[in-house]
Protein backbone atom coordinates (compact mmCIF):
# COMPACT_ATOMS: atom_id res chain seq x y z
CA UNK A 1 0.00 0.00 0.00
CA UNK A 2 1.09 3.44 -1.12
CA UNK A 3 1.74 6.27 1.33
CA UNK A 4 -0.86 8.20 2.34
CA UNK A 5 -1.92 12.21 2.50
CA UNK A 6 -3.34 13.02 6.05
CA UNK A 7 -6.30 14.39 4.48
CA UNK A 8 -8.75 11.45 4.42
CA UNK A 9 -7.24 10.21 8.14
CA UNK A 10 -8.61 13.86 9.38
CA UNK A 11 -11.23 14.57 8.38
CA UNK A 12 -12.77 11.42 10.09
CA UNK A 13 -10.80 11.83 12.71
CA UNK A 14 -12.41 15.86 13.14
CA UNK A 15 -16.20 13.99 12.84
CA UNK A 16 -15.23 10.99 14.75
CA UNK A 17 -14.00 12.86 17.59
CA UNK A 18 -10.42 11.21 18.04
CA UNK A 19 -6.82 11.94 17.01
CA UNK A 20 -4.18 10.45 15.26
CA UNK A 21 -1.12 9.64 16.55
CA UNK A 22 1.92 11.22 15.12
CA UNK A 23 4.86 9.33 16.24
CA UNK A 24 8.53 10.24 16.14
CA UNK A 25 11.24 7.43 14.09
CA UNK A 26 14.29 6.92 14.41
CA UNK A 27 15.64 3.20 13.99
CA UNK A 28 13.90 0.04 12.81
CA UNK A 29 12.75 -1.17 15.91
CA UNK A 30 10.71 1.87 16.50
CA UNK A 31 8.96 1.62 13.50
CA UNK A 32 8.13 -1.75 14.05
CA UNK A 33 7.13 -1.49 17.30
CA UNK A 34 4.65 1.23 16.31
CA UNK A 35 3.78 -0.60 12.96
CA UNK A 36 2.49 -3.49 15.44
CA UNK A 37 0.98 -1.98 17.68
CA UNK A 38 -1.37 0.12 14.99
CA UNK A 39 -2.16 -2.80 13.44
CA UNK A 40 -3.92 -4.40 16.05
CA UNK A 41 -5.79 -1.59 17.32
CA UNK A 42 -6.67 -1.00 13.25
CA UNK A 43 -5.43 2.88 13.86
CA UNK A 44 -4.55 4.71 10.89
CA UNK A 45 -0.76 6.24 11.81
CA UNK A 46 1.68 9.52 10.55
CA UNK A 47 5.36 8.32 11.14
CA UNK A 48 7.53 12.04 11.25
CA UNK A 49 10.71 12.34 10.81
CA UNK A 50 12.74 15.23 12.70
CA UNK A 51 15.54 17.08 11.67
CA UNK A 52 17.91 14.83 14.56
CA UNK A 53 16.28 11.63 13.17
CA UNK A 54 17.43 12.87 9.38
CA UNK A 55 20.84 13.19 10.67
CA UNK A 56 21.32 10.47 12.70
CA UNK A 57 19.57 7.76 10.43
CA UNK A 58 19.71 9.48 7.13
CA UNK A 59 16.47 9.85 5.19
CA UNK A 60 17.04 7.37 2.24
CA UNK A 61 17.57 4.76 5.25
CA UNK A 62 14.06 5.94 7.23
CA UNK A 63 12.67 6.15 3.80
CA UNK A 64 13.25 2.92 3.21
CA UNK A 65 12.43 1.62 6.62
CA UNK A 66 8.42 2.42 5.92
CA UNK A 67 8.67 1.34 2.82
CA UNK A 68 9.30 -2.65 4.37
CA UNK A 69 6.74 -1.64 6.63
CA UNK A 70 4.10 -0.17 3.90
CA UNK A 71 5.33 -3.91 2.12
CA UNK A 72 4.16 -5.98 5.36
CA UNK A 73 1.00 -3.85 6.58
CA UNK A 74 -2.28 -2.49 4.85
CA UNK A 75 -2.40 0.47 7.00
CA UNK A 76 -3.36 4.10 5.95
CA UNK A 77 0.46 5.20 6.72
CA UNK A 78 1.65 9.02 6.36
CA UNK A 79 5.23 10.01 6.18
CA UNK A 80 6.03 13.43 7.70
CA UNK A 81 8.34 16.03 8.11
CA UNK A 82 8.25 16.95 11.84
CA UNK A 83 9.76 20.59 12.11
CA UNK A 84 11.18 22.04 9.13
CA UNK A 85 13.22 24.96 9.40
CA UNK A 86 13.46 26.26 6.27
CA UNK A 87 12.00 26.64 2.80
CA UNK A 88 14.54 24.07 1.17
CA UNK A 89 14.44 21.05 3.61
CA UNK A 90 10.79 21.31 2.58
CA UNK A 91 11.28 20.57 -0.54
CA UNK A 92 13.92 18.31 -0.10
CA UNK A 93 11.63 15.50 1.67
CA UNK A 94 8.87 16.72 -0.58
CA UNK A 95 11.59 15.25 -3.54
CA UNK A 96 11.71 12.54 -1.35
CA UNK A 97 8.13 11.19 -1.36
CA UNK A 98 6.69 12.72 2.19
CA UNK A 99 3.02 13.14 2.18
CA UNK A 100 3.20 15.87 4.52
CA UNK A 101 5.46 18.22 5.88
CA UNK A 102 5.77 20.71 8.63
CA UNK A 103 7.02 24.58 8.29
CA UNK A 104 7.87 25.73 12.12
CA UNK A 105 7.99 29.48 11.12
CA UNK A 106 6.78 29.82 14.93
CA UNK A 107 9.95 31.74 15.73
CA UNK A 108 9.26 34.23 13.26
CA UNK A 109 7.21 37.37 13.02
CA UNK A 110 3.77 36.92 12.15
CA UNK A 111 4.23 38.46 8.80
CA UNK A 112 7.52 36.61 7.87
CA UNK A 113 5.51 33.08 9.58
CA UNK A 114 2.85 33.88 7.09
CA UNK A 115 5.12 34.71 3.96
CA UNK A 116 7.45 31.64 4.73
CA UNK A 117 4.15 29.42 5.30
CA UNK A 118 3.13 29.91 1.93
CA UNK A 119 6.04 29.33 -0.09
CA UNK A 120 5.91 26.15 1.27
CA UNK A 121 2.29 25.54 0.79
CA UNK A 122 2.71 26.45 -3.12
CA UNK A 123 5.99 24.12 -3.82
CA UNK A 124 3.95 21.31 -1.68
CA UNK A 125 0.27 21.58 -3.24
CA UNK A 126 1.66 21.07 -6.68
CA UNK A 127 3.03 17.41 -5.41
CA UNK A 128 -0.53 17.24 -3.49
CA UNK A 129 1.78 16.84 -0.24
CA UNK A 130 -0.23 18.47 3.12
CA UNK A 131 1.43 21.29 4.92
CA UNK A 132 1.27 21.57 8.42
CA UNK A 133 2.59 25.25 10.20
CA UNK A 134 2.75 26.46 13.60
CA UNK A 135 1.66 29.53 15.35
CA UNK A 136 2.01 30.46 18.64
CA UNK A 137 5.57 28.59 20.47
CA UNK A 138 6.17 25.92 22.86
CA UNK A 139 8.40 26.26 25.56
CA UNK A 140 11.09 22.86 26.10
CA UNK A 141 13.47 21.29 24.00
CA UNK A 142 13.42 18.88 21.03
CA UNK A 143 16.49 18.29 18.57
CA UNK A 144 17.27 21.81 17.02
CA UNK A 145 13.73 23.18 18.88
CA UNK A 146 14.21 25.33 21.49
CA UNK A 147 12.38 28.18 23.07
CA UNK A 148 12.44 28.55 26.84
CA UNK A 149 9.02 30.18 27.07
CA UNK A 150 5.11 29.91 25.82
CA UNK A 151 3.92 32.08 23.47
CA UNK A 152 0.41 30.97 23.31
CA UNK A 153 -1.82 31.03 19.98
CA UNK A 154 -4.36 34.11 19.44
CA UNK A 155 -7.12 32.89 18.24
CA UNK A 156 -7.68 35.46 15.61
CA UNK A 157 -4.42 36.09 14.39
CA UNK A 158 -4.85 31.99 14.04
CA UNK A 159 -8.12 32.22 11.63
CA UNK A 160 -6.02 35.07 9.73
CA UNK A 161 -3.06 32.71 9.52
CA UNK A 162 -4.81 30.03 7.84
CA UNK A 163 -6.71 32.31 5.51
CA UNK A 164 -3.65 33.98 4.27
CA UNK A 165 -0.90 30.95 4.21
CA UNK A 166 -2.83 28.74 2.96
CA UNK A 167 -2.00 25.64 4.95
CA UNK A 168 -3.93 23.03 5.61
CA UNK A 169 -3.06 22.32 9.09
CA UNK A 170 -1.76 24.07 12.22
CA UNK A 171 0.05 23.35 15.02
CA UNK A 172 -1.62 25.51 18.28
CA UNK A 173 0.28 26.46 21.94
CA UNK A 174 -1.65 25.88 24.32
CA UNK A 175 0.69 25.05 27.21
CA UNK A 176 2.12 21.74 26.26
CA UNK A 177 5.98 21.73 25.66
CA UNK A 178 8.57 20.09 24.53
CA UNK A 179 10.66 17.28 26.12
CA UNK A 180 9.91 15.37 29.27
CA UNK A 181 10.30 18.27 31.91
CA UNK A 182 7.27 19.64 30.73
CA UNK A 183 5.51 21.45 34.27
CA UNK A 184 7.15 22.10 37.82
CA UNK A 185 4.03 22.10 39.29
CA UNK A 186 0.16 21.76 38.38
CA UNK A 187 0.07 21.74 34.64
CA UNK A 188 -1.95 24.22 32.76
CA UNK A 189 -3.36 23.20 29.61
CA UNK A 190 -5.32 25.79 28.19
CA UNK A 191 -8.53 23.52 26.91
CA UNK A 192 -11.04 26.75 26.58
CA UNK A 193 -8.11 29.00 24.29
CA UNK A 194 -8.27 25.60 22.20
CA UNK A 195 -11.76 25.27 22.18
CA UNK A 196 -11.67 29.02 20.88
CA UNK A 197 -9.53 28.31 17.97
CA UNK A 198 -11.27 25.65 17.13
CA UNK A 199 -14.62 27.51 16.62
CA UNK A 200 -13.53 29.94 14.57
CA UNK A 201 -11.62 27.22 12.12
CA UNK A 202 -14.40 25.29 12.38
CA UNK A 203 -13.71 21.47 10.06
CA UNK A 204 -10.31 22.72 9.96
CA UNK A 205 -7.42 20.15 11.77
CA UNK A 206 -5.30 21.48 14.21
CA UNK A 207 -2.19 19.63 15.85
CA UNK A 208 -0.93 19.57 19.18
CA UNK A 209 3.02 19.04 19.72
CA UNK A 210 4.85 18.77 22.87
CA UNK A 211 2.36 15.81 23.93
CA UNK A 212 3.65 13.07 25.18
CA UNK A 213 2.74 12.13 28.50
CA UNK A 214 6.02 11.32 30.50
CA UNK A 215 4.63 7.89 31.71
CA UNK A 216 5.22 7.63 35.44
CA UNK A 217 6.40 3.77 34.99
CA UNK A 218 9.17 4.58 32.33
CA UNK A 219 10.58 7.36 34.41
CA UNK A 220 10.66 5.02 37.85
CA UNK A 221 12.39 1.87 35.32
CA UNK A 222 14.68 4.64 34.01
CA UNK A 223 15.85 6.41 37.73
CA UNK A 224 15.30 2.44 39.34
CA UNK A 225 18.06 0.78 36.52
CA UNK A 226 20.58 3.90 37.21
CA UNK A 227 18.92 7.07 35.10
CA UNK A 228 18.52 10.31 36.07
CA UNK A 229 15.25 11.87 35.32
CA UNK A 230 14.03 13.22 38.42
CA UNK A 231 10.70 15.88 38.21
CA UNK A 232 10.18 14.25 34.64
CA UNK A 233 6.32 15.35 34.11
CA UNK A 234 3.78 14.91 30.96
CA UNK A 235 0.57 16.50 29.67
CA UNK A 236 -2.32 14.44 31.28
CA UNK A 237 -3.82 12.20 28.99
CA UNK A 238 -7.47 13.13 29.83
CA UNK A 239 -6.70 16.48 28.41
CA UNK A 240 -5.10 15.35 25.40
CA UNK A 241 -8.45 12.80 25.00
CA UNK A 242 -10.32 15.62 25.48
CA UNK A 243 -8.51 17.94 23.14
CA UNK A 244 -8.96 15.12 20.30
CA UNK A 245 -12.46 16.15 20.92
CA UNK A 246 -12.03 19.69 20.37
CA UNK A 247 -10.31 19.83 16.90
CA UNK A 248 -7.41 17.99 17.28
CA UNK A 249 -6.74 15.97 14.93
CA UNK A 250 -2.98 15.42 15.40
CA UNK A 251 -1.30 14.57 18.62
CA UNK A 252 2.68 14.52 18.12
CA UNK A 253 4.52 11.68 20.68
CA UNK A 254 8.54 11.55 20.88
CA UNK A 255 9.61 11.76 24.30
CA UNK A 256 7.51 8.74 25.71
CA UNK A 257 8.99 6.02 22.89
CA UNK A 258 12.34 7.63 23.98
CA UNK A 259 11.63 6.53 27.79
CA UNK A 260 9.77 3.50 26.85
CA UNK A 261 12.92 2.08 24.99
CA UNK A 262 15.42 3.89 27.26
CA UNK A 263 14.21 2.45 30.60
CA UNK A 264 13.84 -1.08 29.13
CA UNK A 265 17.03 -1.12 28.00
CA UNK A 266 18.62 -0.02 30.93
CA UNK A 267 16.46 -2.99 32.96
CA UNK A 268 17.71 -5.31 30.64
CA UNK A 269 21.14 -3.85 31.08
CA UNK A 270 21.16 -4.58 34.85
CA UNK A 271 19.24 -7.49 34.82
CA UNK A 272 21.45 -9.23 32.46
CA UNK A 273 24.97 -7.83 32.67
CA UNK A 274 26.65 -10.51 30.60
CA UNK A 275 24.73 -10.06 27.68
CA UNK A 276 25.81 -8.03 24.85
CA UNK A 277 23.74 -9.73 21.84
CA UNK A 278 21.71 -5.83 20.92
CA UNK A 279 18.85 -8.26 19.99
CA UNK A 280 18.52 -10.16 23.28
CA UNK A 281 17.68 -6.03 24.51
CA UNK A 282 16.23 -4.73 21.68
CA UNK A 283 13.94 -6.72 20.95
CA UNK A 284 11.76 -5.96 24.43
CA UNK A 285 12.64 -2.67 23.68
CA UNK A 286 10.64 -3.12 20.80
CA UNK A 287 7.91 -4.48 22.64
CA UNK A 288 7.71 -1.71 25.26
CA UNK A 289 7.30 0.96 22.27
CA UNK A 290 4.78 -1.67 20.96
CA UNK A 291 2.61 -1.24 24.13
CA UNK A 292 3.15 1.65 24.87
CA UNK A 293 1.64 2.92 21.46
CA UNK A 294 -1.79 0.75 21.61
CA UNK A 295 -2.08 2.35 24.86
CA UNK A 296 -1.56 5.72 23.11
CA UNK A 297 -4.33 4.59 20.56
CA UNK A 298 -6.95 2.97 22.49
CA UNK A 299 -7.02 5.47 25.68
CA UNK A 300 -5.51 8.70 25.08
CA UNK A 301 -6.19 9.30 20.85
CA UNK A 302 -9.40 7.29 20.68
CA UNK A 303 -8.49 5.95 16.93
CA UNK A 304 -8.49 2.65 17.87
CA UNK A 305 -10.93 0.20 15.33
CA UNK A 306 -10.98 3.46 13.19
CA UNK A 307 -10.03 1.91 9.69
Amino acid sequence: MPLTSPQKMFENAYQGGYAIGAFNVNNMEIIQGIIQAAEEEQSPLILQVSAGARRYAGQTYIIKLVEAALQESDLPICLHLDHGQDFEICKEVIEGGFTSVMIDGSHLPFEENIKLTKQVVDCAHEKGVWVEAELGQLAGIEDDVKSEKSIYTDPDEAVEFVERSGCDSLAVAIGTSHGAYKFKGDPNIDLERLETISSRLPNFPLVLHGASSVQPEFVDMANKYGGQIEGAQGVPEDKLRRAAQSGVCKINIDTDIRLAITATIRKQFAENPSEFDPRKYLKPARQAVKDMVQHKITHVLGSSKSI
